[in-house]
């Protein structure tokens, strides 16, 4: 069964703006926690944002203050708000689901996997 189905990807221009999606098969209160990492080309997975709802949301260093993490639970549906988008920031973006607690940031411990939504940022 499909877990999780990101959305909202495109081709931007540095300095712009894109607000992705992901819609989940359950309800989002029922994972231990969600988040979305990246990858680009010859690059390693990594960690992007996550939330277990008990506080403000985790972020990696280099989108803290451009990217913003939120979710509705009426539409089992989590965001990712990105602004100030770089060509830095262009890779394939997963949304991804915990059911367990503990090391958010590796991608190794997340359960289900979305199929990816591609960010492409022009300079």
């Amino acid at each position: 069964q499909v877990q999780l189905v990101e959305s909202g990807g495109g081709l931007v221009q540095a300095g712009d703006s894109l607000r992705l999606s992901c819609a989940a098969s359950r309800r989002t209160i029922d994972y231990a926690g969600l988040g979305w990492f990246r990858q680009a080309p010859g690059k390693k997975r990594e960690f992007v944002a996550y939330s277990d709802w008990s506080g403000s949301p985790y972020y990696e260093d280099s989108v803290q203050g451009r990217f913003t993490l939120s979710v509705d639970n009426a539409k089992n549906t989590i965001y990712l708000q990105m602004h100030s988008l770089e060509p830095e920031d262009t890779a394939t973006y997963y949304c991804a689901a915990k059911t367990s607690t503990g090391s958010y940031y590796l991608d190794y411990m997340y359960d289900y996997w979305g199929p990816g939504t591609q960010v492409t940022v022009s300079s």
